[in-house]
């Protein structure tokens, strides 16, 4: 009896042994495993795919051209595993436009960028929304006219029926490509106005001159201006907002238009 319970004694103390061990390795497996989320969101103005990494694995979800986005992937480390690499190529010439290191335990990567002229550009940070207030800026791109000079963003009051514009504010020397500052104005209401005594609506529009002049940056272009049809993205005007446009050129027949391809 003294013999078996000698032996009892061991086998159960060595299965208890091997019991901890397997729950120490599972629980080691367990905190070893970590997901970290990545999330990328702005505007990709080249004519160039560009392809997520991290590490080797490619994200399903490739930044088409010319295209705002706004994804969340996430990478999870297992083992000894403690960085990996995120990195994003233009598909077409195999260009890395951006790597960054993620480390574990470092929490969520937030990634906001806008990709203009080949280089990463951070993406602004708009101002918060004040009560009554408006609150504009701009990114210019004009792929028809190839226009290099800065400009002026006017933003005006539009009085429909006398046909008649007040300038309220103006961004000045806004270069092509490049984020505006940003500017604030009151909201106004829209409906239920006079000019010189006259009942009339209010059109908010955004036009774009000569840096520095009163004529509109189309002249000697060829495109011609239109009062109403020809402005840069406006918001509501009767309604308090922060916002970022990133827009373009467009047409119809020879009167400049403007195509909003980002909001923030």
């Amino acid at each position: 009896m003294k013999t078996i319970k000698i032996s009892y004694t061991i086998l159960t103390g060595a299965f208890l042994l091997i019991l901890a061990a397997c729950n120490k390795g599972k629980d080691d497996f367990l905190y070893k495993e970590t997901i970290a989320p990545v999330m990328l969101k702005g505007y990709n103005s080249s004519n160039e795919t560009l392809e997520i990494k991290l590490d080797t694995f490619k994200i399903n979800y490739p930044l088409s051209p010319n295209s705002a986005f706004d994804l969340i992937d996430a990478y999870t480390f297992y083992g000894n595993t403690n960085k990996v690499k995120l990195s994003l190529t233009e598909t077409g010439t195999g260009k890395v436009v951006l790597e960054k290191e993620i480390k574990r335990g470092d929490g969520p990567t937030n990634l906001k960028f806008l990709y203009l002229n080949g280089k990463v550009n951070d993406l602004p940070e708009k101002p918060l929304v004040e009560q009554g207030k408006i609150k504009i800026s701009y990114l210019f791109m004009p792929t028809l006219t190839n226009y290099t000079a800065p400009v002026d963003i006017v933003l005006i009051k539009y009085y429909f029926t006398p046909k008649a514009f007040e300038e309220i504010i103006r961004i000045k020397n806004v270069k092509p490509y490049e984020c505006s500052e940003p500017v604030t104005i009151s909201s106004f209401p829209t409906s239920g106005q006079e000019y010189n005594g006259q009942p009339t609506s209010v059109l908010f529009k955004a036009y774009i001159y000569k840096a520095g002049t009163n004529e509109f940056y189309t002249e000697g272009t060829g495109y011609t201006w239109h009062a109403t049809s020809s402005s840069a993205p406006t918001p509501s005007a009767s309604v308090a907002s922060s916002n970022l446009y990133i827009f373009n050129e467009s047409t119809a027949g020879n009167s400049i238009r403007f195509t909003k391809l980002f909001e923030l």
